[in-house]
């Protein structure tokens, strides 16, 4: 069952009354020049609608250069168009504050326990969320609601987080791993917490995702603001060709001795036919309606510069564990070295496993459980140290001290390659054997992990992984599109080919560690690529940082967190494919809709141009090919579908082009194809019907 963001995301999609009443009247509030002078395009359509107003209410009083019907029906019209680009902002935007008005109701006035010392049992004062502040330590216990974001510095608990996700099934959260971090306004279900606040009031992550996903705070895009500029001296290019069309006019009147000059009225519906105006009303709602998108993935990006480089993404730094693969290793085999009993490297995988709370590590103690009847052992029983996973040594386990004995056992388990140099730092030898078996398991894509005690390798623990279904071929999609996929993982370079191959990435990186990830970006960057990746622990947070594109697990650390440009509320490692997708479908929007706007120009030529000047130029009315029925039907026929374009082409810009993993040149032809000639026959067809009715209703 999907909580609030979900459940407003599914909703917004649809029509909404409440959504279009709000819409509509942010489309009139927009009409601020402080507001419209941001959109150069629509600000001049605005300035001329002002104009045509101005010269109507002076034909009202008999004076005027035109019929006042034909100057009002005009003037209605333009206003209707500055309308109809500020309502595809205003709805688009609408969408995002639907779904921040979600986010609202789940960011409340909570209680927080602050603690006098940082450590659980410490006693604690009832507090306002609104007082902590950054570095504070406080307790959630059974159904507290989390305060603030914040570091799990203490405990283990289960959290329902559907109020971020929109996921009901719970979450573990702990000190000291990679699922460290929680989110204010979510509830601890079970078990207790002790966390230090990484946020100050009003700068924790509901807060974050409220301000952007409110589409009046949204940042213009480099590419946008490229755009913009673009169509800015489009403007400026046809509004001088404008202007100088009324001295040229009367001149050519004069001249001539016969006709009439163009009309101050007819030149200004001219200047907002010709200038792009369907894409610069709807450039807006594009960029939010991107953002939009990603909400509806349940994504979080910091910025639409982000969702724009995942457009142009072409290098995919991709992990082995859990993205390419289930990522649920299981253990299924024991190899023990020469001359060492089976169930003796059994004993010493479980005990080093158990404090793993990893699947792997589970499985290991399951596995000495079922096949050798070893149970698992309580650890103050044992006087057991453990010994963490770290990515810098690769390895993990357990330093065992019993009272009663002065027989110490350090033992070990990790890559093959770092306990063969664990192993020889101790004075002790890798067997040959066991570099076979490891090169073996490795073969067939597995993973081995080496167990050693003290100075002597015991064996190998035979870990098996499955690569998802489907994933070959969506790595072919990408391929078609461009984009090279590069797998990471800290296995040895043997099981890495084989997942590689057997998956179909194009490169791999075997045996990486925090550096060698961030070399590789570097060095993909320098050779002028764009690169995405994902990550979801401190340990990824300098890669995370280089890269173009960088997708934080909602699950992973402060760190990660910080250090990416989207979040994923989902924790999905393979969702980096979908955020490159609508990226891509973003900028492949943007540029069909303005080849179309700039396309459905060419009609409106052969409407205007014969209406305004044939008078003065008989020969013009050659260029009259739609037969349109009088001048004014001609320009009030344009003038209404240069309007009527924008409403049509709004669900469009909302939803976006339809993706399609092809490449560029075949991308390219589609579009000038479809958008291009498409562009140009549209509006023939368009201003013809809008004339017929003109003529039919007797408007004309």
């Amino acid at each position: 069952m999907k909580a609030q963001i979900s459940h407003q995301n599914k909703k917004a999609l649809g029509f909404n009354g409440k959504m279009f009443s709000r819409a509509l009247i942010d489309s009139l509030t927009k009409l601020s020049p402080r507001s419209m002078v941001r959109n150069p395009v629509m600000f001049v359509v605005e300035a001329g609608s002002i104009l045509t107003t101005a010269l109507w209410i002076q034909a009202l009083s008999g004076t005027g250069e035109a019929p006042a019907w034909f100057i009002g029906t005009v003037s209605l019209w333009l206003w209707f168009t500055v309308l109809f680009a500020n309502f595809s902002e205003a709805w688009a935007e609408g969408r995002g504050k639907a779904q921040a008005d979600a986010l609202k109701k789940a960011r409340q006035e909570i209680k927080a326990k602050r603690l006098h010392e940082p450590s659980f049992g410490s006693s604690y004062e009832v507090v306002a969320s609104a007082m902590l502040r950054k570095g504070d330590v406080f307790l959630v216990e059974a159904g507290d609601v989390i305060a603030i974001d914040g570091e799990v510095v203490e405990g283990v608990a289960s959290v329902d987080e559907s109020a971020i996700t929109g996921e009901s099934a719970p979450v573990i959260r702990e000190s000291g791993g990679d699922r460290s971090a929680v989110t204010g306004g979510t509830r601890v279900l079970s078990d207790w917490l002790v966390v230090r606040a990484s946020a100050e009031p009003g700068g924790g992550f509901l807060d974050r995702m409220i301000h952007l996903i409110e589409g009046a705070k949204r940042q213009k895009t480099p590419n946008e603001i490229a755009l913009n500029i673009l169509l800015a001296a489009f403007t400026i290019i046809f509004l001088v060709v404008c202007v100088t069309l009324l001295p040229f006019s009367l001149y050519s009147v004069s001249t001539a001795g016969h006709g009439t000059p163009v009309t101050v009225t007819v030149l200004v519906a001219l200047l907002v036919c010709l200038i792009p105006t369907t894409i610069g009303g709807l450039l807006s709602a594009i960029g939010i309606a991107g953002m939009d998108r990603m909400i509806r993935h349940n994504v979080i990006a910091t910025s639409g510069r982000a969702i724009e480089a995942a457009g142009d993404v072409d290098v995919l730094l991709l992990d082995k564990t859990g993205t390419i693969t289930l990522g649920n290793r299981m253990a299924t085999e024991f190899t023990p070295a020469p001359g060492i009993a089976k169930e003796r490297l059994a004993d010493a995988a479980q005990l080093a496993s158990l404090a793993d709370e990893t699947p792997e590590g589970r499985s290991i103690v399951v596995l000495a459980k079922e096949k050798y009847g070893l149970r698992g052992r309580e650890v103050h029983e044992i006087a057991a140290h453990f010994i963490p996973f770290s990515a810098q040594t690769r390895m993990s386990g357990v330093d065992i001290q019993p009272d009663s004995s002065n027989d110490k056992r350090i033992i070990r388990k990790g890559a093959a390659d770092a306990m063969k140099t664990y192993i020889e730092q101790q004075g002790g030898k890798f067997p040959s054997a066991m570099q076979q078996t490891v090169q073996d398991i490795s073969r067939v894509g597995a993973t081995p992990l080496v167990v050693v005690e003290n100075k002597e390798v015991l064996g190998v623990i035979h870990l098996k992984d499955i690569v998802k279904g489907g994933i070959k071929e969506r790595f072919v999609h990408l391929r078609k599109m461009g984009i090279k996929t590069v797998m990471i993982t800290g296995d040895n370079p043997l099981t890495a080919t084989a997942i590689a191959a057997e998956a179909g990435v194009d490169d791999f990186l075997a045996e990486a560690k925090p550096e060698d990830k961030l070399k590789l970006i570097r060095e993909y960057q320098k050779g002028g690529r764009l690169v995405a990746m994902t990550g979801d622990g401190t340990n990824d947070a300098p890669a995370l940082a280089q890269a173009d594109v960088a997708v934080a697990m909602n699950t992973g650390t402060q760190s990660a967190r910080e250090a990416a440009n989207m979040i994923d509320l989902d924790s999905n490692p393979t969702k980096l494919m979908e955020i490159v997708e609508i990226g891509k479908q973003l900028l492949m929007t943007r540029g069909t809709l303005t080849t179309f706007s700039i396309a459905n120009d060419v009609a409106k030529y052969f409407a205007i141009i014969p209406a305004a000047f044939a008078t003065t130029y008989p020969v013009l009315n050659a260029l009259n090919i739609m037969k349109l029925a009088t001048p004014e039907s001609a320009i009030l026929s344009a003038v209404i579908f240069n309007a009527l374009i924008i409403v049509a082409l709004i669900p469009l810009a909302l939803k976006g082009v339809k993706y399609r993993a092809v490449s560029a040149v075949e991308l390219l032809r589609r579009h000038l194809l479809i958008y291009g000639v498409g562009g140009v026959i549209a509006p023939f067809i368009g201003i013809k019907i809008i004339d017929m009715i003109l003529v039919a209703l007797r408007l004309i």
